[in-house]
C-alpha cells in the first residue's frame, strides 16, 4: 500500500472544493425552484471560478514540489501539467 500524497495546500484545496460543493448545491436548487437563468449563470460562474482556482494551487505545487523527485521526467511531466492550467 502507498503512502498518502499530501501537501501543505490540500486543506486549502479541500476548503475550496467544499465551498464550491455548496455553490453547485445552491444552484441546483435555483434551478429546481424556477429562479432567472442570469441569477443561475451567475452562481454556475462562481462555481466554476472555485473549481479552476483549486485546480490551479493544485498544479502549482505539483510543479513546486513534486517534479524531478521521481527522476528524469520532469520535463515531459511540466508539459503534461501545464495542458491542465
Amino acid at each position: 500500500m502507498t503512502e498518502p500524497h499530501t501537501h501543505a495546500t490540500h486543506p486549502g484545496i479541500v476548503k475550496r472544493l467544499k465551498r464550491a460543493d455548496g455553490h453547485l448545491r445552491h444552484v441546483i436548487d435555483m434551478i429546481e425552484s424556477g429562479k432567472p437563468c442570469a441569477d443561475i449563470a451567475m452562481q454556475l460562474l462562481a462555481v466554476e471560478r472555485a473549481v479552476s482556482a483549486a485546480k490551479r494551487v493544485l498544479i502549482h505545487d505539483h510543479i513546486d514540489h513534486c517534479l524531478g523527485q521521481d527522476g528524469g521526467q520532469s520535463f515531459a511531466e511540466m508539459r503534461a501539467m501545464a495542458k491542465l492550467l
